[in-house]
């Protein structure tokens, strides 16, 4: 089993960057999308990491917007001060130097983000073991653009003191972050957090343990999805009777890869709303016990793949000799996958890709698109 790597998004690409590299990096700065009105090309939260003024990691949004914020990250490492800016996107057409998307943006540029390392590890620590919580991030202002910045974790199961220039808002706040972890944005309390000057800003972001992707079948297309689903963010185990095919070596992008007799391995795999489980064996039997293992437990999502008949059959089976019901058979997508008209191995994997994606985007908000097929 590779090392565990479950982390929001942003997290294992910029703060995870930090905590495996960041005391060989020259001087690097962390840029952080703190608050956007109208059309911007990212939201809050949205990281990007700078060193030797080059961009090495995440995105403020691309472009002229993130060429502006390079050079204002130059600006920082060369005279080592964190500033807090915030300008507008809404420029004529003409001015081909500026961007028009129409919005304002407004960024927090950290000149020693190597400061918080032992915090980020500890982010990186408590994340593996599944534990969520909130990055307090709190910004105080000294003369304008330049600010001092602080960093607080907190869990629910370690919740230092915080700050007396936390409101009890913004400590409401928190509680309820991590009460709901799953659903909650980066954001900046409603209430300021220090009444008297106002020159204290706090920003909150929650992160949590990525969604589980457990690919019964290491075979091509399982192959093919472990790297797109690595890509998505999913946290990626890949299940193999064949310990040739699921191995580290010939799956890259897999955080797991277990070898051996399959369906006990999915029988003892954790499986709960944020489990995602695609069904691919190298046979016809082998589908049929990994999908006996997991039918009536609490995953998120369970698809399996082959043709109608093959599911037909074997959902006559399943009914007949009440491994399920027709409505816990209701729940598997299979043929799983959306129809794109894949052929290839790629296609396919990209159309199950694109249905994992549809079906996390509907947990976090029912108001997402997507049927299914």
């Amino acid at each position: 089993m590779t090392a565990v790597n479950r982390y929001r998004k942003l997290m294992k690409n910029i703060y995870l960057r930090l905590t495996r590299s960041g005391q060989v990096l020259t001087k690097p700065v962390l840029a952080t999308v703190t608050g956007t009105t109208g059309s911007t090309p990212q939201k809050p939260g949205s990281l990007a990491l700078f060193s030797d003024g080059n961009l090495l990691a995440g995105t403020v949004g691309g472009g002229i917007v993130e060429n502006r914020v390079q050079a204002f990250a130059n600006q920082c490492s060369r005279n080592g001060e964190s500033i807090y800016v915030s300008f507008s996107l809404d420029n004529g057409i003409e001015r081909k130097d500026e961007a028009i998307c129409g919005g304002t943006i407004s960024v927090l540029l950290d000149a020693d983000p190597l400061f918080s390392l032992p915090l980020f590890r500890q982010i990186e620590q408590d994340l593996a073991a599944g534990i969520p919580g909130v990055l307090v991030t709190v910004v105080t202002i000294l003369k304008v653009p330049h600010v001092n910045i602080r960093r607080h974790w907190i869990t629910a199961a370690s919740a230092p003191v915080l700050p007396d220039y936390l409101t009890d808002q913004a400590k409401k706040e928190v509680s309820a972050l991590l009460s709901s972890p799953g659903s909650a944005k980066f954001h900046q309390p409603e209430a300021p957090a220090q009444d008297k000057a106002k020159s204290t800003l706090v920003f909150l972001e929650p992160l949590f343990p990525l969604p589980r992707l457990v690919i019964a079948g290491a075979g091509h297309i399982g192959k093919a999805l472990s790297h797109l689903g690595k890509m998505l963010d999913f946290e990626v185990t890949v299940a193999d009777s064949r310990s040739e095919y699921a191995n580290a070596l010939n799956l890259p992008d897999a955080d797991h890869t277990l070898a051996g007799d399959i369906g006990k391995i999915m029988e003892d795999i954790k499986k709960d709303s944020d489990t995602y489980i695609v069904i691919m064996t190298h046979g016809h039997a082998g589908d049929a016990e990994v999908l006996r293992s997991c039918i009536r437990s609490g995953a998120g999502y369970i698809g399996m793949i082959g043709s109608r008949s093959k599911i037909a059959k074997m959902r006559e089976e399943f009914i007949s000799k009440k491994w399920a019901t027709n409505e816990e058979w209701q729940r598997i997508y299979s043929p799983v996958g959306i129809d794109i008209g894949s052929k290839t191995v790629e296609e396919i994997a990209v159309s199950i890709a694109a249905q994992l994606v549809i079906v996390r985007s509907r947990k976090s908000d029912p108001q997402a698109g997507g049927l299914k097929t």
